[in-house]
């Protein structure tokens, strides 16, 4: 007979029989299995730190929770919601149904304690399990570039000035200095002019407005730091970097605006906020602000390395690196390499053949014969398409781990991230084919 009500609710809940419920305990299981990746997030919470207070959470908690982040695309916001309502993901990081989730602040400290070195060692650790071996041996690989961009507005010297001018001014009052002059509101004029006028001289002219106010703003705040009496604790620092950074824009708009110079990519600051960003232009098209990747997968979509490269190095100078760092990782040498055409010239198809890889295929020759790197027209053939597999893979990562672009703050912050992801990635294709 159907109740009206239910007068007791029950104590145990069920798991349902969805494909994503079984996936997401088949990899907890998995990390179950495997108890020695705990044993770096251990590591780096603990590492020369005497913790007297309340136990906390486990560092294998901490290390379900990152993953989930990283599987679900969430936000620490949408991190504590879900961990609160949802049981599926309250088994997952092993809370139970009285557990208190720690709150976002608390979250988001723990997470950013996993360094990048510690994410990539799990992630070492979890391709060379049994399970990843039998799935992909790693002697087919295929390497590419991409570029994550870091989380910044489009830069122009106009609206670096009134970053720099607006957060320099915040910056100043937070710290409880009080003797300069709030030239905000007339920055956001000048911007706005500067974006709506026509014409060379009168732009020019709206700028060494703009210049103007950004030194007198710049000049409060080296009068400030002379002082650091008169700051709030803490804040000296942060003015002197706001300076730094603040000589660096003004420089590099005098150098590009004034006296119509080019300045080099590599002397750019494209953000006051993400100074670790990097100009990269693809293919003589499009411009990006971050950083570029260089993938290894496998023929299964296993990413077996990742590097997270500071400027923007040619592809040419990353083919025999990412070779090597597989043999310092895994102790294996690709029987067959396939490669961008970006990779491609007669000094790394030496070098490659060198380490042991027999057949290497870079997808435009740059004038090399199809037998010096492959035994047959058919193998380079072969190795030509399977190449071009790399594109989704590298597709399937910013679709479904949101690395199209980091939103973490600082470098370091900027690698785990990507590490992150990457790990996630191989976790969900190690466990899908053991299901």
């Amino acid at each position: 007979m159907r109740q009206k009500a239910l007068f007791q609710l029950p104590l145990t809940y069920q798991v349902s029989d969805n494909y994503r419920t079984k996936l997401l305990m088949k990899i907890s299981s998995f990390l179950s299995d495997n108890p020695t990746l705990a044993d770096g997030i251990q590591q780096a919470l603990t590492q020369g730190k005497i913790n007297t207070g309340a136990r906390g959470i486990t560092a294998e908690q901490i290390m379900r929770i990152s993953i989930l982040r990283s599987l679900e695309e969430f936000t620490y916001d949408d991190l504590v919601f879900h961990l609160n309502e949802n049981m599926t993901y309250r088994a997952f990081c092993f809370f139970g149904i009285a557990d208190k989730i720690p709150s976002r602040s608390s979250l988001a400290a723990l997470l950013k304690q996993i360094s990048a070195e510690v994410i990539e060692t799990l992630n070492t650790i979890v391709v060379g399990t049994d399970a990843a071996v039998k799935l992909d041996s790693g002697k087919e690989v295929r390497t590419d570039c991409t570029v994550v961009e870091a989380n910044i507005h489009e830069p122009s010297d106009s609206s670096l000035l009134y970053d720099l001018i607006r957060v320099t001014l915040r910056t100043l009052k937070r710290s409880g200095y009080r003797k300069y002059s709030n030239r905000s509101k007339a920055a956001k004029r000048r911007l706005n002019e500067i974006r709506s006028c026509r014409g060379k001289k009168k732009r020019l002219k709206h700028y060494k407005a703009l210049l103007n106010i950004a030194c007198e703003t710049i000049g409060y705040a080296a009068t400030a730091l002379e002082n650091p009496e008169t700051l709030t604790k803490g804040f000296a620092e942060k003015i002197a970097l706001l300076i730094l950074k603040g000589q660096i824009v003004i420089s590099q708009t005098e150098r590009r605006v004034i006296n119509g110079e080019k300045v080099p990519a590599t002397e750019k600051l494209v953000s006051i906020f993400e100074t670790h960003a990097d100009v990269i232009v693809k293919d003589n098209r499009d411009t990006f602000y971050g950083h570029k990747i260089c993938l290894t997968a496998g023929k299964s979509t296993l990413v077996f390395d990742c590097t997270v490269l500071e400027g923007n190095p040619a592809d040419s100078t990353l083919a025999v690196d990412m070779i090597k760092r597989l043999q310092e990782k895994y102790g294996i040498v690709p029987e067959k390499a396939a490669m961008d055409g970006g990779f491609a010239s007669k000094e790394n198809l030496k070098k490659l053949k060198k380490h042991g890889v027999r057949e290497a295929c870079f997808s435009k020759k740059r004038g090399m014969k199809t037998e010096d790197m492959c035994s047959s027209k058919k193998v380079y053939r072969k190795l030509w398409k399977f190449r071009a597999g790399v594109e989704g893979i590298i597709s399937w990562l910013k679709r479904s781990f949101s690395l199209d672009k980091c939103p973490w703050r600082s470098f370091s912050s900027f690698k785990s991230y990507v590490w992150s992801g990457i790990l996630s990635a191989n976790l969900i294709t190690i466990c899908k084919s053991l299901l």
